[in-house]
């Protein structure tokens, strides 16, 4: 596709990545068949080909409308459409600049200003959730059922094996997975001490990916410098790896060192890091998996899309739980997003609902005793209204009873 990119943004970040995009893209429609939004909507300008042209026509010097921020805001970045492309085009990079631009050029209205606003405030620091949470709780009796649904259960305190291993890794604790469901970095945790290594816990904090997501550029880099910089004396002292249990941000954090790529301070730095981020399935996956025990449960996998096409993970998980004896219940429409999309649930719910809907009806059609993710996006998301139990897959391998 070829485009003359307007000379006002000549040296914008990201827009050589968005022009070799552009250059690749080939009409073919390939695209559209794996998006989730397009298969719901049936408008070309909700499928990602239909997204390009609106991106191309920004990246042009033409006029910046609502309505094509409406369709760039309804795509959930699941990446599905780059694993769909015959041609390698890296749909999540064009994206990322064409909202950018768009934010910078169109004044959303004063709800939407807000409640991002207020996303960027509170779900990055657990300090605040924790106890926004709690709250939440005493007044879940209160609340529309909606809301109430959302309203996590409180969570148990949790143990963690004492640093007694010689190989040492770091963990991701990450934001609100540390306030709402601390049994996941707790399980993981022990089942690595099970297989000698020993997890490091450091500071809980976000990776930058909501900001990233909500085109607030300058921010996310803002936190990826600080967790770079609180990583860093491990990494240098021989920790072996930066374990991350929520796919979302582990598809953000190999992204480190393309986002740093030009700051001469921190470029070299964010590459390393990139490089040592491995989701807790690609450490399990090189383990002696036999020193973890079989068990014969039925469950379903919900493969969430960071895991599949952003960090092109896909059937890793499924093939660990069928080696230690899971049996795995059949779930149609596998690639699909279930509509979490980290804070795609909260800003555009009737969209989001629709997904969920259609992926819970997949993954309970099997009748599996219980759900399980690899992101707590998408389990947060799926437990709201599953008739199921949803877990972290790594919390099986501890041994999840509840």
């Amino acid at each position: 596709m070829q485009t003359r990119i307007d000379p006002s943004l000549a040296g914008h970040p990201g827009i050589d990545a968005a022009q070799a995009a552009l250059q690749r893209c080939v009409h073919c429609g390939f695209c559209n068949a794996a998006c989730p939004t397009y298969r719901l909507q049936g408008d070309e300008l909700d499928g990602p080909r239909g997204r390009i042209y609106l991106i191309k026509q920004l990246l042009e010097g033409q006029n910046a409308t609502a309505s094509s921020q409406h369709h760039l805001d309804r795509c959930l970045g699941c990446r599905a459409c780059e694993s769909a492309c015959p041609s390698g085009v890296e749909y999540g990079r064009l994206l990322d600049v064409g909202r950018e631009i768009a934010a910078g050029r169109i004044a959303r209205p004063w709800r939407q200003r807000w409640l991002r606003r207020a996303l960027l405030a509170i779900l990055p620091y657990p300090r605040r959730l924790s106890p926004l949470a709690a709250l939440a709780r005493l007044a879940k009796p209160l609340l529309p059922a909606a809301l109430r649904a959302k309203v996590p259960a409180k969570p148990t305190p949790e143990t963690w094996p004492p640093l007694s291993r010689r190989r040492r890794m770091l963990i991701l604790e990450g934001c609100v997975q540390p306030a709402l469901a601390p049994r996941i970095n707790a399980a993981t945790a022990r089942v690595l001490d099970r297989l000698g290594i020993s997890v490091i816990q450091g500071q809980s904090a976000c990776c930058g990916a909501l900001a990233h997501h909500l085109d607030e550029r300058e921010a996310a880099l803002d936190a990826i410098r600080r967790r770079i910089d609180a990583w860093w004396p491990a990494l240098q002292a021989g920790a072996e790896a930066i374990v991350i249990t929520a796919s979302g941000c582990g598809t953000m954090i190999k992204d480190y060192g393309y986002l740093l790529r030009d700051d001469p301070d921190y470029a070299a730095k964010a590459a390393q890091v990139a490089a040592k981020a491995k989701d807790i399935a690609e450490i399990i996956r090189a383990e002696d998996t036999a020193k973890l025990a079989a068990c014969p449960r039925k469950i379903a996998f919900q493969a969430p899309c960071s895991l599949q096409h952003g960090q092109a993970l896909a059937g890793v998980v499924e093939s660990l739980l069928t080696g230690l004896g899971f049996e795995l219940a059949t779930v149609a429409d596998a690639g699909l997003c279930c509509g979490s999309a980290g804070s795609y649930s909260l800003l555009q719910p009737e969209l989001s609902g629709r997904l969920r809907l259609a992926k819970l009806t997949a993954l309970q059609a099997g009748q599996p005793e219980l759900i399980a993710s690899a992101n707590i996006g998408c389990l947060l998301h799926l437990r709201e209204t599953a008739q199921l139990p949803v877990v972290h897959w790594i919390e099986l391998l501890d041994g999840w009873d509840r």
